[in-house]
């Protein structure tokens, strides 16, 4: 059996500040009913408890360029954070 490597899909993100950033996509999906694209990335950093820290963004595409926003609607969080729990069973 051959070790393959799996290929990390990254991504650019640009700060408000103008400051550009690498970050591995984790997932990437979109919510049939609404339509509305959420990516999952990390920046690989470890908090406290040796966890990797991701975070979760809803992708706007309304304007031509993508723009990643915060999820602010606690349904669409609840559904999010449902996708997350699928996906830490995966892992």
């Amino acid at each position: 059996m051959e070790n393959q490597e799996v290929e990390k899909k990254m991504m650019s993100i640009v700060a408000e500040d103008g400051t550009i950033e690498e970050v591995e996509v984790i997932l990437a999906f979109e919510f049939k009913d609404n339509k509305k694209e959420y990516v999952i990335y990390t920046k690989n950093e470890k908090d406290e408890n040796d966890n990797v820290t991701v975070y979760v963004s809803n992708v706007d595409r309304s304007s031509g360029d993508a723009k990643l926003m915060g999820v602010e609607d606690e349904e669409e969080w609840n559904r999010v954070k449902d996708v997350l729990r699928e996906l830490s069973k995966v892992e």
